[in-house]
C-alpha cells in the first residue's frame, strides 16, 4: 500500500488542483479582459478606416493648395519680369528719343545754316 495516498495526502493534492484551477481561471479572465468583441473592433476598424481617409484627402488638399501656391508664384515672377523689362524698354527709349530728336533738330539747324 505504499503507492497509495493517504486521505490527507488526497485533500492536499485536490486543493493544490483547485488552486492551480482557479489560478487558470484568473489568467484566462485577465486574456479574456483584454479580447475585444467582433463588434467593436469592427467599429474601431471602421473609425480607423474612416480617420485614415480623411486624413488622406486633407494631406491631397495641403498638397494641392502648396502646388497652387507655388503656381502662383511662378506666375508672378513671370509677371514681375516681364513688367521690369516694359520699364527697362520704356526708360530705354525715354532716353534715345530725346536725344535723335535733339540730334535731329541739331541736323536741322545746321542744315537750314548752310543752305542758306
Amino acid at each position: 500500500m505504499p503507492d497509495e495516498l493517504s486521505v490527507g495526502e488526497l485533500g492536499r493534492t485536490v486543493d493544490a488542483l483547485r488552486e492551480e484551477i482557479r489560478a487558470m481561471g484568473q489568467g484566462i479572465n485577465a486574456r479574456l479582459d483584454k479580447v475585444v468583441s467582433t463588434e467593436v473592433y469592427a467599429l474601431q476598424s471602421a473609425y480607423t478606416d474612416q480617420r485614415i481617409n480623411q486624413l488622406g484627402q486633407e494631406l491631397q488638399k495641403a498638397k494641392d493648395a502648396n502646388e497652387a501656391l507655388e503656381n502662383a508664384f511662378e506666375q508672378y515672377q513671370r509677371d514681375e519680369r516681364d513688367r521690369r523689362e516694359r520699364e527697362r524698354q520704356a526708360r530705354l527709349y525715354q532716353l534715345i528719343v530725346p536725344v535723335l530728336l535733339g540730334l535731329l533738330s541739331a541736323a536741322i539747324a545746321i542744315w537750314a545754316v548752310v543752305a542758306k
